[in-house]
């Protein structure tokens, strides 16, 4: 009975075939190279010197600039067509990492992964948005859990990969990759542009509300970055700090008197919508941080290389990408509520398991058990979180729906890593690395409780069949069903 009904749900036409595929790989090259370069930091640092600062900027110059602009192109996506929108962010990024992987100098490198991030932000909200439109019922929840397995097995499977490219080849193979699947996938791509609906040119795009959000966060990004190495005190972290406050409360003004916004704020009378940010906000700033400290304690405590400690890291990526597709069926079929309110905690209870780490390390013991609870409860969230709040918003809006969630999601780690130090403390300990544990799991938990008091099930909208009993309705909430 369930192989039959997974089989209903695979993808019924070519053309839906395509558009998964495009998605995945567009979105996992994204995401993955936010956090491939972690474990290659030493290497880029030996061969291109600039010491910290140049290694931090590395990872953060991309990150910025994805997080910032996601919003941006997921206006452009809804305006100039989810494909063409594609092609454009595809085409940049190859280009960008091959720029990446010449890079002669740090300078040359950082700006070259700030621009980057500015492609990779026009890859990930419309290729989600192309999954909204194509697909429609329980099969839109099946093809958006097959998306966030891969999507969110990237941020897991990155350092393994620049682990790899460090120990076996160089750092530059990590960059120079991304070509690969590009081109594979451009044929595909370009024939996906007929399929784009027809879009209003009457309607103008929000010039000053792009501008006014890209400062609103860009600013306190930065703030966040630098304080570290600055302190509060300097005028070059709360400066843009303030900047980017201010930014951000004349974008909201701007956003509420506008008569064509970027950001449609009545997106967040949306139940579902408000919360299921709320949630993400919290469960991605957890999955942030827990990965990054477990990946350095490994490796400065637990004496592992760079690559087997990617490989340690592995288990809940290979759950993840199993399960995730699954659970977003079942999803699909009683709601995303409890599912989300589950996941997030078996999440938490993963990285408290990591609490018995002692020294010497015993990987077997002390860290695997929790990484299979984690990964159970990863492939558990993250399709019903994409679902509930993407299925809550109109289709025609997907492609902004999809960037305040991932701009959500990219923020929260940008913000939690940021605030590392003060967690771990200024040396790498045992104890530090149990108060980023704890930390973690708390985040997880806020996740729980924020989906179990907002997250409220869709209706179900089909007719039921013949001789089935209907579907009770769901509590009362603000959600939408997903739609046709």
């Amino acid at each position: 009975m369930l192989m039959t009904d997974a089989a209903a749900l695979l993808p019924s036409t070519p053309l839906q075939k395509r558009v998964l595929v495009v998605a995945i790989v567009a979105s996992f090259i994204a995401i993955l190279d936010g956090f491939v370069v972690n474990l290659a930091l030493p290497a880029i640092g030996r061969e291109l010197g600039g010491g910290l600062v140049i290694q931090q900027w590395v990872v953060d110059a991309y990150l910025l600039t994805l997080g910032a602009l996601i919003l941006v192109a997921g206006s452009l996506s809804d305006h100039f067509g989810r494909a063409r929108i594609l092609e454009w962010g595809l085409a940049g990024f190859a280009a960008t990492s091959v720029l990446c992987g010449l890079a002669w100098t740090g300078e040359v490198l950082v700006v070259s992964r700030a621009l980057q991030g500015i492609a990779g932000a026009l890859l990930v909200p419309s290729s989600l948005a192309m999954i909204i439109t194509s697909f429609s019922g329980p099969a839109q929840s099946k093809a958006i859990g097959q998306w966030s397995g891969w999507t969110s097995a990237a941020a897991i499977v990155g350092p393994l990969i620049g682990g790899m490219a460090v120990d076996l080849l160089s750092w530059r193979v990590i960059f120079f990759i991304n070509v690969i699947p590009a081109v594979a996938i451009w044929p595909m791509l370009a024939g996906l542009r007929t399929s784009d609906a027809a879009r209003d040119k009457s309607k103008r795009i929000d010039y000053l509300g792009a501008f006014l959000a890209m400062v609103g966060l860009g600013g306190p990004v930065f703030a966040f970055i630098e304080q570290g190495r600055m302190g509060w005190g300097s005028i070059q972290v709360w400066g843009p700090l303030v900047v980017g406050i201010v930014a951000m409360a004349l974008f909201l003004v701007h956003e509420a008197r506008t008569a064509e916004p970027m950001l449609p704020l009545r997106l967040f009378a949306i139940r579902n919508f408000a919360w299921g940010n709320l949630a993400t906000l919290a469960i991605y700033g957890g999955i942030s941080l827990g990965f990054f400290v477990l990946g350095i304690y490994l490796q400065q405590v637990g004496g592992m290389a760079a690559t087997m400690a990617g490989i340690a890291l592995l288990p809940g990526t290979v759950i993840l990408m199993l399960c995730a597709s699954y659970f977003g069926g079942l999803a699909g079929k009683y709601g995303p509520r409890w599912f989300m309110t589950v996941g997030p905690l078996l999440c938490g209870v993963g990285f408290l398991l990591s609490l018995s780490v002692q020294e010497p390390l015993d990987y077997w013991t002390q860290v695997l058990p929790g990484q299979i609870v984690f990964g159970l409860g990863l492939a558990t969230l993250v399709a019903p979180l994409t679902a509930a709040i993407l299925g809550a918003v109109p289709p025609e809006e997907a492609g902004i729906g999809s960037a305040v969630n991932n701009a959500v999601a990219r923020i929260a780690g940008l913000i939690t890593i940021a605030f590392a130090g003060l967690i771990v403390g200024p040396v790498f300990t045992r104890q530090g690395l149990y108060n980023a544990l704890l930390v973690t799991a708390g985040l997880f938990v806020l996740g729980a409780v924020a989906s179990a008091v907002g997250i409220r099930n869709p209706p179900k909208t089909a007719a039921p069949a013949a001789g089935s009993e209907p579907d009770a309705a769901s509590d009362d909430g603000g959600a939408v069903g997903l739609p046709n």
